[in-house]
């Protein structure tokens, strides 16, 4: 109990954790061009977890589940917990042309069709974009 609220509380002084599939070459591509926009200097502070980690199992909670990952996830730091499409649109506004999209997703359709697309590359991800081999 008192790890759990160690890590609650390290999430607490963190403005968000996205917990990423390490082992997914799209993931890991995902990662590193938020890290290249500079989220962090367009105001929103991020740390990056990958989803093999203990720090995860202990993060997530509830939400995770040994294996492959099906999303991605991203925990606020009031320790709501945003999964798929949702973890990532946080983020969009700060990548050149996002604010479009956003635009975009306000429409129940379009929001659903996003959705979806997100779901298909998500299971899909290692037969279209590979395995990152763990550098040991």
């Amino acid at each position: 109990m008192k790890q759990d609220a160690q890590i609650t509380s390290q999430v607490s002084r963190q403005a968000c954790w996205l917990v990423y599939d390490a082992e997914c070459r799209l993931c890991v591509s995902v990662k590193s061009n938020l890290e290249w926009v500079r989220i962090e200097q367009a105001g929103d502070q991020v740390r990056f977890i990958a989803y093999q980690s203990e720090e995860a199992v202990k993060a997530l909670g509830h939400h995770y589940r040994p294996g492959r990952p099906e999303m991605a996830f991203l925990i606020r730091p009031s320790g709501e917990v945003l999964q798929g499409l949702d973890a990532f649109l946080p983020f969009v506004r700060n990548f050149p042309g996002g604010k479009l999209p956003l635009w975009g997703l306000r429409f129940p359709f379009a929001r659903q069709l996003a959705e979806r697309g997100y779901r298909i590359i998500a299971r899909y991800r290692y037969r279209w974009f590979g395995e990152v081999k763990p550098v040991l």
